[in-house]
């Protein structure tokens, strides 16, 4: 059983959808959940002498954005559950790393995809890291895709070279 969950939260669906499965652990096992969110740090060219105004009042909206997606992770616990949270910082791996370390956590709950997506496909995405790096149980949590409507699919399945009954009904791409 996992009593003692580190949840990753960014405000991101599929963290969400961690964060509710986290819960639904939690519940079964009794356990508690830590909620962790980090403060994206302002663009390097931010602190050039020129842009030293921006970057000090982008680096307060990025700490009160990463508040507001804590309070309202906060309000998703249910009020029968324990939770802590943890604002930190540093970026989101080490900040992940130094949690691990410090606290008796036995399972780490996060979401395959963050709110920065393109910067992951350019460094790495975090979950990625964190599967690799990481040495408790690490659960990767996709957010649910969006089903289309019935007339949109419908459509779907009518735009289809293929008569439906060959291989079941051929979904063409939206």
């Amino acid at each position: 059983m996992f009593r003692n969950i580190l949840v990753s939260v960014d405000g991101s669906t599929h963290s969400e959808r961690a964060l509710d499965e986290a819960i639904d652990i939690a519940r079964a096992g009794n356990g508690r959940i830590t909620l962790l969110t980090a403060v994206c740090q302002p663009p390097a060219w931010a602190a050039s002498s020129m842009a030293a105004g921006a970057a000090a009042i982008s680096g307060f909206d990025l700490e009160r954005e990463a508040v507001q997606v804590m309070r309202r992770a906060v309000c998703r616990v249910p009020d029968d559950l324990p939770v802590t949270t943890l604002v930190s910082r540093r970026p989101i791996r080490s900040a992940l790393m130094k949690a691990v370390a410090s606290g008796d956590y036995d399972l780490l709950v996060m979401g395959s995809r963050g709110r920065r997506a393109l910067a992951a496909s350019v460094l790495g995405s975090v979950s990625h890291y964190a599967l690799n790096h990481v040495p408790i149980p690490v659960l990767i949590v996709h957010a649910e895709a969006e089903q289309p409507s019935t007339a949109q699919a419908d459509q779907e399945v009518a735009a289809s070279s293929r008569p439906p009954e060959a291989n079941g009904p051929a979904i063409v791409p939206a």
